[in-house]
């Protein structure tokens, strides 16, 4: 007898009924507040070079040319997001398909779908307080506590990361059980990578599990190491003008006050590569056209991106992604 294969979807009609009601109210919110919805692509030929994200690949063969192109889904549609806003173009958001090679388990599935917008002329709290606006439409929050990442460390680790030696970082890894994420050649100097790697390690797996737990909590003011695009404090510049949103244990959003520089945001592109070269990972094309992009002018604007599938677990109380997505990565 032929075997029977599993076809059904992975979440209920109840569940993606409610999921169509709270993109529905998402949209209305941007309508309300003269967003603009956009659309673009879900494919290019360059991608992220940040050393934590890998993107998932495909080949174009176009049947009039011997010539085969090799492109990149998308991480994230941050950059012709942003080409869009140097182009002229107002306040805009967008709910996309995105796509990662990365794991896949409760919070995480390869196809993704993001809500990311873009709101010209604010400031990193501005766009928090535009965040927290979201989730109490979406989740019926309490307003959202605001505390710093340094703070975080002082709090909960007694940990001063700016002014810290290595040493104490790599102790308190150390102690933790994490000997073996120690650098193997450590003697009293981590590189900046390294050092970023070990505090991510331990507000991932000593810090984040622990706040927003009653209500969202907005973590601001990375490391200026750990930018990736937004702009460094003016006020400190070994600070970051980035934020992000937890809730109930869950990273909701990651967001910036927009680096506009097109020649800083080059440099750390290159520095992303060049940390790649050394853990032996492979090399990104840099986004050229973002570039010119960003040559012809960046508005003042802060930007961010909340997962939706996870945004619709909080919502309907559901345990797992696959019961919010219509098909999972193990029912495809």
């Amino acid at each position: 007898m032929r075997k029977t294969h599993q076809w059904e979807p992975s979440a209920s009609l109840q569940s993606l009924s409610k999921r169509a009601e709270i993109l529905s109210r998402i949209r209305a919110y941007f309508a309300e507040q003269n967003v603009l919805e956009v659309e673009t692509p879900a494919i290019s030929p360059s991608t992220v070079t940040d050393v934590h994200l890998e993107a998932l690949t495909t080949l174009h063969t176009n049947p009039l040319s011997i010539v085969k192109t090799h492109l990149f889904l998308q991480t994230s549609p941050e950059f012709y997001m942003k080409r869009l806003l140097c182009a002229g173009f107002p306040s805009i958001y967008q709910i996309s398909k995105c796509f990662r090679d990365d794991e896949v388990g409760r919070y995480h599935n390869p196809e993704f779908t993001l809500l990311e917008w873009y709101r010209l002329g604010f400031s990193m709290e501005q766009l928090i307080d535009d965040v927290d606006n979201i989730l109490r439409l979406t989740l019926d929050t309490p307003i959202c506590e605001k505390t710093s990442y340094s703070e975080l460390f002082e709090e909960h680790l007694n940990i001063d990361i700016i002014n810290a030696p290595d040493e104490q970082i790599v102790a308190t890894c150390i102690e933790y059980g994490y000997e073996n994420l120690v650098p193997e050649d450590f003697e009293a100097k981590l590189s900046v990578s390294e050092r970023d790697n070990l505090l991510q390690l331990l507000f991932c797996e000593k810090i984040e599990f622990k706040i927003g737990k009653s209500r969202p909590i907005a973590v601001t003011h990375f490391p200026a190491s750990q930018a990736s695009l937004a702009k460094i404090d003016p006020m400190n510049p070994r600070l970051s003008l980035r934020f992000e949103f937890y809730y109930q244990g869950i990273e909701l959003a990651n967001g910036f006050e927009e680096l506009s520089n097109s020649e800083e945001q080059k440099a750390r592109f290159q520095v992303d590569n060049d940390v790649r070269a050394r853990q032996g990972k492979a090399i990104k094309p840099i986004d050229e056209k973002f570039l010119s992009a960003l040559d012809n002018g960046l508005p003042h604007c802060a930007g961010v991106a909340l997962g939706i599938d996870r945004l619709i677990m909080l919502a309907l109380d559901k345990k797992h992604i696959s019961e919010v997505i219509s098909f999972d990565f193990d029912s495809l």
